[in-house]
């Protein structure tokens, strides 16, 4: 149980009302099922078997609990965008959901019901209810949907089905909706204009760079999708750049990954790279020296990403759903909605932290972002309490990095250390408070693994530069124990500079593996080491998923034990001294 106090009781709804005087209906059909009610939000991307529809998220309160065929009940989704494609690929093996619905905007459960619905027609119906439609439903214990009706032994209500009318489109924008720039641009057109509506606007808005981030071998949907728009003539219109992909693209043959899947892994980035896509496959794209500026439209994926995007550099973007990213960049347009509005950045609630005595480590960041994100599980907060600490900009990214597990808000303020800080609040805003216990409880929490470690995990987002240059500073000249595998993940652009600075031979000296391409969301056996049973890592991202995603529990801590665990095999027992009361 964490402790976040609420300091305005005004304000303690468990679910934000619809502003709708009516619920909507985004895709419809006609289903029946047990109504499954989550608390929680859901990230599908590493809280969701997508071969069995279990829920696997070992943090969430219906851990276990199987969706398919469940009218599933969630406020709204959270976590990743690569949601989209899992239920995607749910979709293909028919054990999606019956129907989802939310009383809060959402938008990447959305999509991938969009995209099984209006591109492979396997609808999924999806709705959004007022606070009241939703509590009356969450009381039954099944329900029957019909066209835009849901109708329970207890209770029934009609719906309002969204459609993208009375939108303000240029004539370029008609165009791609008369398919005059081909099929696969026409289909991306319809599902901005279907998005557009759902989030309540009537424009679109143009972007200057994209990120796609459905390029991933989780499961057989993302290669289906992206050969099957690559095949239709899908093109990026905008600069461009690709996600962390499944395999090290140039070296996976010596790895030993399995041909088969190797094959289909290098098919489904060079899908992306024939439409017209820049190979850089990180997850980290704000550490290219491209990366976007103060006020730059974008439109991006990939959760951690917006939300440093957003948060740390100032530039605007959606967290855009895996495939809706792909649609923007082909379009160069966007729903011009949430925080490409000026209104649509400000702070909704207030996170008062706590702070040590002792001046934190590291660790202290991830363990923050992933405490915000639950005490603002869909609102975008800000931190206060932080103003005189000095992070660097990688503590920054393991905050938002961690933040983004919890949370499904696509950005956050940190008082005194983001640009936008100073944006008005919205009014009454509610103030919660992270203490020392909550974050003594997190880290517990996040550190399930045994202190006896063989596999550390570095790289979740891919790791910077600077991150790396101290891990060999680190190591000084020790090596990795016996037992004790040291993996760390980078884009390939920090991989030439690693070589040039000398620092990539350095670490290989110390046993120390450093791979391109791919990140801790996406290694699989064998390079993630199939006798390593426990882990320990520096990102409260991975110490969140790492159980979802590979069966393995992890340990949680700051930069240089982590070294120390590679060097000892043995990870701290306690919380660090700052923490200790």
């Amino acid at each position: 149980m964490f402790c976040f106090y609420i300091q305005d009781e005004s304000q303690m709804n468990s679910y934000p009302p619809n502003t709708e005087a009516v619920g909507r209906m985004l895709t419809t059909g006609d289903v029946t099922g047990e109504i499954l009610v989550c608390s929680e939000g859901l990230s599908f991307w590493g809280g969701v078997d997508p071969e069995t529809g279990a829920i696997i998220d070992i943090h969430h309160p219906c851990h276990q609990k199987i969706i398919s065929g469940k009218i599933l009940m969630m406020p709204s989704s959270r976590g990743s965008c690569s949601g989209s494609g899992v239920l995607l690929e749910l979709s293909f093996k028919n054990i999606a959901p019956a129907a989802i619905i939310f009383c809060e905007a959402e938008e990447i459960l959305s999509l991938g019901a969009l995209v099984s619905n209006c591109i492979f027609n396997k609808p999924i119906p999806v709705a959004r209810l007022t606070k009241e439609q939703y509590s009356a439903l969450a009381a039954a214990k099944s329900a029957t949907l019909k066209g835009n009706k849901i109708i329970t032994d207890i209770d029934s209500f009609e719906l309002k089905l969204i459609e993208p009318n009375d939108l303000s489109l240029t004539d370029k924008d008609r165009e791609y909706l008369e398919g005059k720039h081909g099929s696969a641009a026409k289909m991306a057109m319809q599902i901005i204009c279907l998005m557009a509506a759902a989030n309540d606007t009537t424009t679109l808005i143009d972007i200057q760079k994209g990120h796609v981030d459905g390029c991933i071998l989780a499961h057989s949907a993302n290669l289906i999708f992206a050969e099957k728009m690559a095949e239709l003539g899908a093109q990026v219109s905008v600069p461009t750049t690709i996600n962390a992909i499944s395999v090290d693209r140039e070296n996976w043959l010596s790895q030993k990954i399995p041909e088969d899947f190797g094959n289909r892994a290098s098919r489904l980035a060079d899908a992306y790279v024939n439409m017209g896509a820049k190979p850089v496959f990180t997850c980290a794209p704000y550490l290219l020296e491209e990366k976007p500026k103060f006020g730059e439209i974008i439109g991006w994926s990939e959760s951690n990403a917006v939300i440093y995007a957003n948060s740390i550099l100032g530039a605007r973007t959606s967290k855009n759903p895996d495939y809706l990213d792909l649609f923007i960049a082909m379009t160069g347009r966007a729903p011009e909605s949430g925080v490409y509005t000026d209104d649509g950045r400000m702070a909704q609630e207030i996170i008062s932290v706590e702070i040590p005595d002792i001046e934190p480590d590291d660790v202290f960041w991830p363990l923050i972002g992933w405490l915000a994100g639950k005490a603002s599980p869909s609102k975008i907060p800000i931190i206060t309490g932080l103003e005189n600490l000095n992070p660097e900009p990688d503590d920054l990214k393991s905050l938002c990095a961690a933040f983004g597990t919890t949370s499904g808000a696509p950005m956050l303020h940190i008082s005194g250390q983001t640009p936008e800080a100073k944006l008005p609040l919205e009014p009454t805003p509610a103030t919660k408070i992270i203490d020392l216990e909550s974050i003594t409880q997190a880290w517990h929490e996040l550190n399930k693994a045994d202190t006896s470690i063989d596999l550390v995990a570095i790289g979740s987002p891919h790791a910077s530069f600077e991150e790396v240059k101290k891990i060999s500073r680190y190591f000084s000249g020790r090596k990795c124990h016996s037992n004790t595998s040291m993996i760390i993940t980078v884009g390939r652009h920090t991989l030439a500079l690693l070589k040039q600075a000398k620092i990539y031979h350095t670490l290989i000296q110390s046993g120390a593996q450093v791979v391109a391409d791919i990140c801790w969301c996406s290694i699989t056996e064998p390079v993630l080491p199939p006798q390593a049973r426990h882990i320990i890592t520096n990102s409260g991202k991975y110490a969140h998923y790492a159980y979802g995603l590979s069966g393995r529990h992890a340990r949680l801590a700051s930069l240089r034990d982590c070294v120390e665990a590679a060097v000892s095999g043995i990870a701290p027992k306690t919380p660090p001294s700052w923490l200790k009361t």
